[in-house]
């Protein structure tokens, strides 16, 4: 039988270049890098934007959904009128979009 086929013996398997493992873990950052890190830092960073641009008069909705008219801005917190004489004391980071001007009135 070993004449017309020839006898397979078993090999060592082989050990990855160093040089492969480098470059797969390299390419394993570049792509964290670019799908996570790189697009949460642009969001946190338009979403601090937004937070010092908020003023009195400004109409904005919360991370909760609540929609409301800004009435006081202090360092930190933020009064926010939701009805005719209710207001609520938020953080400023609880903000999630900032409103175009009679937004409300049309709801």
């Amino acid at each position: 039988m070993n004449l017309l086929f020839s006898t397979a013996y078993a090999q060592e398997p082989g050990q990855p270049s160093v040089a492969f493992n480098l470059i797969l873990f390299g390419g394993m950052i570049v792509l964290f890098y670019l799908i996570l890190w790189r697009p949460q830092s642009k969001r946190a960073k338009e979403h601090k934007e937004l937070i010092g641009s908020i003023s009195k008069g400004d109409e904005v909705m919360t991370s909760g959904g609540l929609l409301g008219k800004v009435v006081r801005v202090d360092e930190d917190y933020l009064a926010l009128e939701v009805a005719s004489g209710v207001e609520l004391k938020l953080q400023k980071s609880s903000i999630a979009a900032a409103l175009p001007k009679g937004t409300i009135k049309q709801i």
